[in-house]
């Protein structure tokens, strides 16, 4: 087994280490800045990781991750946990189909109702249930351990450090990318 993190397990075969990407890259393009593209390789690779490790979690729940973005979006409204569809996907970026398709697989499995608004007819409410609540519960505290025990070599003030730095990174994207944060295409 290799000393070196990056270099172990099934990707160890496929991707280069940081550094060795770093040194592929400036070989090709001279101007490269090897401070920045460690930074953004680092986030780039450890996002990608987080987001297998959660899709793992929510697999293990038995939910996928375009499930989990519904329950998400409607916790995120407050109680009583309800939104029109075309507000979950303006939310989410979905288009209506896309959106649509969600909402009848969650209700079929019981994490959302789907119900006729009592004061407009015409209007559709959805709903997250005590089964979707429960699933979303567990699901936060399985990614709370994840990612206590990710962060559990910093110290208190480089947390809060680590987390100014991304939030001043995010505001950069968001400030200059304005439409970064939807998709390019439905994911379902």
């Amino acid at each position: 087994m290799s000393d070196n993190p990056e270099r172990s397990g099934p990707q160890a075969l496929q991707e280069p280490s940081l550094d060795e990407q770093i040194a592929a890259y400036q070989r090709e393009f001279r101007d490269l800045d090897p401070q920045v593209e460690k930074v953004v390789s680092a986030l780039g690779r450890l996002n990608r990781r987080m987001n297998v490790a959660y899709g793992r979690q929510l697999v293990d729940l038995g939910i996928s991750n375009a499930e989990w973005e519904v329950l998400k979006t409607l916790v995120l409204s407050g109680e009583p946990y309800r939104l029109g569809p075309g507000e979950l996907a303006k939310r989410l970026g979905l288009t209506p189909a896309a959106m649509t398709h969600r909402i009848d697989r969650m209700a079929g499995e019981g994490l959302v109702t789907r119900d006729r608004d009592e004061n407009n007819r015409v209007r559709v409410i959805v709903e997250l249930t005590d089964e979707g609540r429960s699933k979303w519960l567990e699901a936060m505290r399985m990614a709370t351990d994840f990612e206590e025990d990710l962060l559990q070599d910093l110290t208190g003030e480089e947390k809060a450090v680590l987390g100014e730095v991304l939030i001043r990174l995010l505001r950069r994207v968001e400030l200059t990318q304005p439409d970064a944060g939807g998709r390019l295409t439905d994911l379902d």
